[in-house]
């Protein structure tokens, strides 16, 4: 089953081109004969040498040693620990081709599953025996990817066999530059007189991931969430230079409050302990399944050995990283729940700048409608004056005055009114020399009406002002209720962890 699924997996897979070295050490029972020997390959290398290094022909083929030496420990390795390809750890696809991925795993005694995985995200290992029982070898995987960054994908992939026959730890690793592949195989390098234990690439690669960095994410989160509360809670303590990022226009920026709440959230979120809690325990089990059979052999020197104490050194490391993780994990714990806390209050402040805009528009609108209302009605009553009083007024006035004759008269002065009615063409209009008295009397009588509506309007004016001002008060205590309401439901500013002399006061205001 396994075989078929393979071929099946293999053939669905794309490939990409990456560029390719080959790793070899050894150690011997003479350690003057260990050796450490890596042989990059640039585009034009021989067509042949992929299969000389799985099958050690040619300048992979086995040293000749010198009578009574022997080979006590080995491991050899395919690298591409600079994999550039954007999908080069997107799912199904490889970094070989087809024939010379097969033939890779085949030959190198390498797990089959690790071509199912190729869509697995986040951290993940395994570990097995395979089923040769005259030639057992422990089987591992392990691997992180992760979504694209700029295009390109990101991770790492470790693939390996070791026999217990032979000692030797055959395997395939690569990664992306934003991994610590390179950093973790200068370190293999280094502790080249170890690699006669299986797990100690995984621990090393795994020490990597779990690096000083993460612990200086959470700091600087924990530190970011703190100028946070301070600029949420506008705290009497709070450093100029700390909230002036938080500062536009003399007010808070509560958009990019938000904005950083959600970044410093995904910042918490980097690298959760929950995962590499789960893959600790892997190693665990993985490191027993090893000893079960490594432990009471003689070619790895049994209980109290070399084997055994760097065996007991790998533990006891998975131990401390098991309890940092712990320590963060904890850390992260409290530090979501804090920022859970500032959601909270900054979705409050926002509820209550709504509202009060609200209020303010409410009351705008109380007052222009007030306004309204005034200005109709005053304009409904002069309207309705006009109409009735103006017209039949002024024709009345106008024409009904003395300095206006519509009589029949002749030429020489007023005739009676028999004559007029026989003699049509003498008839005329003639104006009054004493018009002006008309003038002299209604434009002060205007003026005076003028002012004496100009009195009113002004008491009228002052009428209104004083409702108004009765309607902000009201607004304003209507504000004053809703927020005081709302503050008991949700925040105060009053500190709860201020000084308290001696920590016997118990009736006192807190400061």
């Amino acid at each position: 089953m396994d075989d078929y699924m393979f071929k099946q997996y293999v053939k669905e897979c794309k490939c990409v081109v990456e560029a390719t070295s080959y790793l070899e050490i050894f150690n011997y029972s003479d350690p003057s004969c260990n050796t450490i020997e890596e042989h990059r390959l640039g585009p034009g290398e021989i067509p042949d040498e992929f299969g000389n290094f799985l099958h050690r022909r040619g300048a992979f083929a086995p040293a000749k040693l010198k009578e009574g030496v022997k080979l006590v420990s080995g491991m050899r390795l395919i690298l591409q620990q600079n994999a550039q390809q954007n999908d080069t750890f997107s799912p199904k696809y490889i970094s070989l081709t087809h024939e010379n991925y097969e033939s890779m795993v085949r030959v190198l005694r390498l797990p089959f599953r690790a071509i199912e995985g190729t869509s697995v995200v986040g951290p993940f290992f395994w570990c097995a025996f395979d089923q040769d029982d005259d030639d057992p070898h422990l089987q591992i995987i392990f691997r992180k990817s992760d979504v694209r960054k700029k295009g390109k994908t990101r991770g790492w992939e470790l693939m390996l066999s070791h026999s217990f026959r032979t000692g030797i730890t055959t395997g395939f690793a690569k990664g992306t530059p934003s991994s610590d592949m390179v950093k973790s195989i200068v370190h293999l390098k280094a502790c080249a007189a170890q690699i006669m234990h299986p797990l100690l690439l995984p621990v090393i690669i795994l020490s990597h991931d779990l690096s000083g960095a993460n612990d200086v994410k959470q700091r600087d989160a924990r530190e970011w969430l703190r100028k946070l509360e301070h600029a949420i809670s506008m705290r009497q303590e709070i450093l100029e230079d700390e909230v002036t990022h938080y500062i536009k226009d003399s007010m808070v920026d509560l958009d990019q409050i938000n904005r950083d709440l959600v970044e410093c959230h995904s910042q918490v979120l980097w690298k959760r302990p929950q995962a590499y809690q789960e893959i600790i325990r892997s190693l665990n089990e993985a490191m027993d399944k090893f000893w079960s059979k490594a432990g009471p052999d003689d070619k790895y020197g049994g209980r109290g050995g070399e084997v055994d104490r760097l065996h007991r050194s790998i533990i006891a490391r998975l131990d401390f990283y098991q309890a940092k993780l712990k320590g963060i994990e904890n850390y992260a714990h409290i530090t979501l729940e804090r920022l859970s806390i500032q959601r909270a209050a900054l979705y409050n402040i926002i509820a209550q700048k709504e509202s009060k805009l609200g209020l303010t528009m409410a009351g705008e609108q109380r007052r222009l409608a007030h306004a309204a209302k005034r200005d109709s009605t005053s304009m409904k009553t002069l309207s309705l004056l006009g109409a009735i009083f103006l017209p039949a007024t002024y024709l009345a006035s106008l024409f009904s005055m003395t300095f206006f004759n519509f009589q029949d008269q002749g030429n020489n002065g007023p005739s009676n009114s028999t004559e007029g009615n026989n003699s049509n063409s003498n008839s005329g209009s003639v104006v009054s020399p004493d018009l002006w008295i008309y003038f002299a009397i209604t434009i002060p009588l205007t003026a005076a009406i003028v002012l004496f509506w100009r009195w009113w309007d002004r008491r009228r004016e002052a009428k209104y002002a004083k409702e108004d001002a009765d309607i902000e008060v009201g607004i304003d205590e209507m504000e004053q209720k809703i927020m005081a309401a709302m503050r008991k439901r949700t925040m105060s500013k009053v500190r709860t962890w201020g000084d308290i002399g001696g920590g016997t006061n118990t009736g006192g205001k807190l400061q």
